[in-house]
């Protein structure tokens, strides 16, 4: 059995016929012309702003509650032109950018909402050239981000125990064609890291704080480290376990995010909001004494 799939292939772990499923599928590329190219990712958005994302394909038709719209009419028309369909409504076409990528993704598990997708990056200063470790690959949601902003000289090396889900991750990444950006890496954590020194790990697992020590030895020096979890029990187990380690600069944050209705005669906000989505914890990797936390000290996790 293979159970890793880098960019030069399978070297060691996924069924060799998995892949040979996934290196079959077409995957899209991300639009860089002012008209559409085929094989280019393109946003259908209708009149109720109804959204569909589809790869460009010669001969090929999408299939709308509009009607339907064939991939020959629409190659060569530039983005942001309003295209008609066999039943003569209007579809905008446009470029899509990763909110709705990641909206459309295939899933099977909750994925890590855009609001935080954006927060995490930010904090964990995600740019070009760096190499990132994630442990949790899920559907990709947050793979596909970083492979997008390491560049070529970056790299992701995303973990995953479930061969399922991480097959699915590969279909997600394929879809945009940063595969080569990736190593993907079926494995349980608790062996560790296969890298060191890396700019920065980020755990979407279930119980975080058990993984500290393999994520203290994968970064650097002052490097990244952060995770997501649902529960305030979680988080809690979760900082103690930083607290007490080569940890520093402890934060522990929650998004939310509200949307208004845009008509500008009466602008408000929407009825519905996305509120909690996962609780946000942040922490610098450092050489220090581990603390003992003596029985009349209070616990002061912003040390």
């Amino acid at each position: 059995m293979c159970k890793t799939i880098t960019p030069h292939g399978c070297e060691r772990l996924l069924g060799l016929s998995t892949l040979g499923q996934i290196q079959k599928e077409n995957s899209m590329s991300l639009p860089q012309g002012l008209q559409i190219e085929p094989g280019d990712m393109v946003l259908f958005v209708g009149k109720d702003r109804r959204t569909f994302i589809r790869r460009a394909a010669p001969g090929e038709y999408l299939q709308t509650h509009y009607g339907m719209i064939a991939f020959d009419d629409v190659i060569g028309v530039s983005f942001g032109t309003q295209v008609r369909t066999h039943l003569g409504h209007g579809v905008y076409v446009l470029p899509p950018n990763i909110d709705d990528i990641v909206k459309h993704l295939h899933r099977e598990t909750q994925i890590i909402f855009p609001k935080d997708l954006g927060y995490i990056v930010m904090k964990m200063s995600i740019m070009p050239g760096v190499k990132v470790i994630e442990a949790g690959s899920g559907s990709g949601a947050l793979t596909m981000l970083l492979a997008m902003l390491v560049g070529e000289d970056g790299h992701v090396f995303s973990y995953e125990r479930k061969s399922k889900m991480q097959a699915l991750a590969i279909r997600n990444i394929r879809r945009i064609g940063m595969e080569h950006r990736v190593s993907f890496i079926e494995r349980d954590i608790s062996a560790g890291f296969d890298q060191k020194d890396v700019h920065a790990v980020f755990l979407d697992v279930a119980n975080p704080w058990d993984y500290l020590d393999q994520a203290r030895a994968a970064l650097r020096g002052g490097g990244f480290f952060g995770a997501i979890v649902p529960t305030s029990n979680q988080m809690i187990s979760l900082l103690d376990g930083l607290y007490h380690g080569p940890w520093y600069l402890l934060q522990a944050e929650e998004l939310m995010l509200r949307t208004y209705k845009t008509i500008p005669a009466r602008v408000r906000p929407d009825d519905q909001m996305v509120g909690h989505t996962g609780f946000l914890v942040f922490a610098r990797a450092v050489d220090r004494e581990v603390r003992e936390l003596l029985d009349d000290e209070p616990p002061e996790y912003e040390d």
